[in-house]
């Protein structure tokens, strides 16, 4: 440290004024804080240097001799010293800064009278396609934790009182000096609140909870998707004695569907049809999430071809946009025929135009120009 320059260890300038000189120990105590970097020392010692570099700086009677005698000065007892003369430690500076604990700026513990939220509760929800179309709304049954309704969530017995926590008295947290430094923890007695429970609840056994039931309504919104999830809020389960309610997650799982699979928000249904149909054209009735529809079937389609139907798909989450629904083109084979059906099939193949076009067009490269 004795041959260190205090404005290299806070970064600043020698023309720094008191506010860049602050901004800069601020930034530099909370990065190296010791509760920040439990076990590291090079951190801890930093923390020191900078903490002295500011007590000197930041007071310009301090600082207008370091400036002027510099290590001279300071060696020579010049007024301020290195740790040796520098009275107290340096969490005081942090502190003075800061305001407050350093425990509670860096969630080390809980202030007094803390009250610990309750814990979410995490559940799974199983919708059909058509729900996920149209949005549904759910009812949905909770078993959790609920208010003791002996104590009104206290946990203390009807008709008693608190007490103040001999441990920590009152304060919810307890100093621990580890040499140079002073730690404070939340108090193990009484969990930060500094009260404790003298003649607990003899329904919850101090806890201000039971097991019980609730009920919550939903509203999913179309166009949801398997994973994504919905947050109620303040619906999950009680804090402990009075402490606020954590959340519901619903996590949503999408059903099966006989008929649909789902890309997105497109749909594709496979439709299988015969080779008449396809030679010919026809016209064939599908499915739809809102019901039947009729589609037309172009003469001399092709196995694996993909037909469009705008608009028939799932919703855009959010969105009055939907997707579309995909027909997929499967020609039937049959696998057992009559002596008839085969006399027949023989004679047609006979013709050319039953044969593939040794120009026409690969399978996949059809299936890039498929979709209509």
């Amino acid at each position: 440290m004795s041959g260190e320059d205090y404005y290299r260890i806070l970064g600043i300038g020698r023309d720094a004024d008191q506010n860049e000189i602050k901004k800069a120990y601020r930034k530099l105590a909370m990065e190296n804080h010791p509760d920040r970097n439990p076990g590291d020392k090079e951190a801890e010692e930093r923390f020191k240097r900078i903490s002295e570099a500011y007590a000197i700086l930041s007071d310009p009677q301090k600082r207008a001799q370091y400036d002027r005698y510099g290590k001279a000065g300071r060696d020579s007892g010049g007024g301020f010293g290195g740790f040796g003369g520098f009275s107290g430690d340096p969490f005081d500076i942090f502190r003075e800064v800061f305001g407050g604990g350093f425990g509670d700026i860096f969630g080390m513990g809980q202030r007094r009278s803390a009250r610990h939220r309750g814990a979410d509760l995490q559940l799974r929800l199983q919708l059909t396609l058509e729900e996920i179309a149209q949005g549904v709304k759910k009812k949905i049954k909770l078993k959790k934790q609920v208010k003791c309704t002996t104590c009104d969530g206290t946990g203390k017995s009807p008709g008693t009182a608190k007490v103040t926590c001999p441990v920590c008295h009152g304060q919810g947290q307890v100093a621990h000096r580890q040499g140079f430094f002073t730690v404070s923890q939340t108090c193990q007695r009484c969990n930060g609140e500094g009260e404790i429970i003298d003649k607990p609840c003899p329904t919850c056994y101090g806890d201000g909870r039971v097991r019980g039931e609730s009920f919550i309504e939903i509203e999913v919104p179309a166009g949801i998707a398997e994973g994504q999830y919905l947050t109620v809020r303040g619906e999950g389960n009680v804090g402990p004695r009075g402490g606020p309610q954590g959340d519901v997650i619903i996590i949503i799982e999408e059903k099966k569907h006989a008929e649909f699979e789902r890309h997105g928000d497109d749909l594709v249904y496979n439709l299988r049809l015969s080779f008449p149909q396809v030679t010919l054209g026809d016209e064939v009735e599908v499915p739809t999430l809102e019901g039947k529809a009729v589609i037309s079937i172009p003469a001399g389609t092709q196995s694996g071809k993909i037909l469009r139907m705008k608009n028939k798909g799932i919703p855009h989450l959010n969105s009055y946009k939907r997707g579309d629904e995909l027909i997929k083109i499967h020609v039937w084979t049959p696998t057992k025929i009559g002596a008839k059906e085969k006399a027949l099939l023989k004679e047609l193949a006979s013709f050319a135009s039953m044969h593939p076009d040794k120009e026409d067009k690969s399978f996949f490269e059809r299936m890039k120009e498929a979709i209509l």
